[in-house]
């Protein structure tokens, strides 16, 4: 078995592009890593076309369940894994972290979250889990094991999603309800698609040697700035009619967690204290402006229209 590179959640929102991307990039250094991507269903359409790829194998495994035998019967080398932000979290990835290191991995990408909500007093409560596996792996004990953080800002497929499905239904019925949006009309935002995450996360894992990139915590923001009153002409230029009414900042979105069994009531005001740096403009390019060394190794490139072209054809 070849020296492999495990993308975990290989069909998630940043990791299909992970693999799509790895397959070149590795044959361009003539690498010999095998790419083994995990995924909930062997049978789902995004596992099945990834598995067509050269050089990569699918499998279906819970990443909460995988030890340091598992990963070396499978003679892991590298790593790309997104978390979930869920309240357990630290507990999960952590042990996910005392696994690689114990199996001898190398190198470990880990998708961290918005830069402005990490930090040990954070009332983001996912903002405090980074926080503190960022600070883990500093130790002295991870010392052989390499790890690069990306902190990318807001994503486009969470603050776009009520966008197109605005257009979408314009365009089957012709008539126009709120057109609601969780950003704030004039406060700028460079929102990152996640598939320039997921293609920085690739050009890491691709390098022979991480070694400057150890350590290393990467902001990654968009390649434009939009305000919520940009989405609204963005709106209107698929419809081809003005938006009668647009409503921002909205949080109705918050119970639908709860609802959906996705986090207990008593989380949301943690979560709602996300948007204030969106809110404030912070995450702005001014604010929050991506890491040089990304700039040099693989600048994300996909705008807002980019992304909501795409989301359009789904």
């Amino acid at each position: 078995m070849a020296p492999t590179i495990l993308v975990i959640g290989a069909t998630g929102n940043t990791g299909k592009s992970v693999v799509y991307n790895l397959p070149k990039l590795l044959e361009s250094t003539n690498s010999s890593h095998r790419i083994l991507g995990l995924t909930r269903s062997l049978n789902s359409p995004a596992s099945q076309k990834l598995a067509k790829l050269p050089h990569v194998e699918m499998q279906e495994k819970d990443w909460t369940t995988i030890d340091a035998a598992w990963l070396r019967s499978q003679e892991v080398t590298k790593v790309y894994i997104a978390p979930h932000n869920l309240p357990h979290q630290f507990a999960e990835e952590s042990a996910l972290y005392v696994a690689l290191l114990h199996a001898g991995v190398e190198y470990v990408v880990k998708v961290s979250t918005n830069v402005e909500y990490i930090g040990p007093a954070s009332p983001i409560f996912y903002g405090r889990s980074h926080w503190a596996i960022e600070n883990l792996l500093s130790q002295p004990e991870f010392e052989t094991l390499q790890w690069t953080s990306l902190q990318p800002n807001f994503y486009t497929a969470s603050y776009l999603a009520s966008i197109a499905d605005w257009i979408k239904a314009y365009q089957k019925t012709g008539k126009q309800d709120t057109l609601s949006m969780i950003p704030a009309a004039d406060a700028a935002v460079a929102m990152i698609d996640p598939e320039d995450v997921g293609t920085i996360g690739a050009h890491l894992l691709a390098l022979e040697d991480p070694k400057r990139h150890n350590h290393a915590k990467y902001v990654l923001s968009g390649p434009e700035n939009v305000t919520g009153k940009d989405l609204v002409k963005l709106a209107e230029s698929y419809t081809g009619v003005n938006v009668e009414k647009a409503e921002f900042k909205v949080t109705s979105w918050l119970g639908d967690l709860v609802k959906a069994g996705v986090y207990p009531e008593k989380f949301l005001p943690s979560i709602l204290a996300g948007c204030d740096a969106l809110w404030q403009g912070k995450c702005s390019l001014a604010g929050t402006p991506t890491s040089k060394e990304i700039m040099q190794l693989s600048p994300p490139k996909r705008t807002v229209g980019d992304a909501l072209r795409a989301m359009l054809k789904e």
